[in-house]
Order: structure tokens, then C-alpha cells, then sequence
């Protein structure tokens, strides 16, 4: 995103800004459009970091996933073999 600060005071003027007033708005308008924009590398830097953490998460997620598998699985066995020497 581009912002033409001169195009800007320009139009401030003939709406019956002064000149220095058209110009302060201007340079402070620019400075905050300017300022806040993200880069290419910003932008690059973002992803890095949420493709960790995203890593991270699916890692848990699995661990998790098994643990809970294998409880399963061994409470499915305990409770088969209690039902057989019970019955």
C-alpha cells in the first residue's frame, strides 16, 4: 500500500486547510501508514513461528491421542478378562 502524502496535502489545501497544517496531516498520515504495514519478511518470520507452533500442537496431540488409545485398550482387556473368569 502506497500513500502520496503530497496528493494528500494537496487536497487538504484546497479543502482550506493551511499549508502547514495540510503538510503536518500529511507526514503524520504517512508515518502511520508507513509504520504499520507488514514486510515480506515480517510476513515470512509469522509463518516460521506458527508452523512451530502448529508442530507443536499436532505432537501433543498425538501423544495424547495414544496414551488415551492404550488405556482404552487396557481397560477393554481387564474388563474381557474379569467378564471370562467371572462367567
Amino acid at each position: 500500500m502506497s500513500f502520496d502524502s503530497l496528493t494528500y496535502a494537496r487536497r487538504l489545501k484546497a479543502a482550506g486547510f493551511s499549508e502547514a497544517q495540510a503538510e503536518a496531516l500529511a507526514d503524520a498520515n504517512r508515518e502511520m501508514v508507513v509504520h504499520d504495514l507488514a514486510t515480506k519478511d515480517d510476513l515470512k518470520a509469522l509463518e516460521t513461528r506458527l508452523m512451530a507452533v502448529i508442530e507443536s500442537v499436532t505432537l501433543r496431540i498425538t501423544v495424547r491421542m495414544g496414551i488415551m488409545l492404550a488405556a482404552a485398550l487396557s481397560l477393554s482387556t481387564a474388563l474381557i478378562g474379569a467378564l471370562i473368569k467371572f462367567h
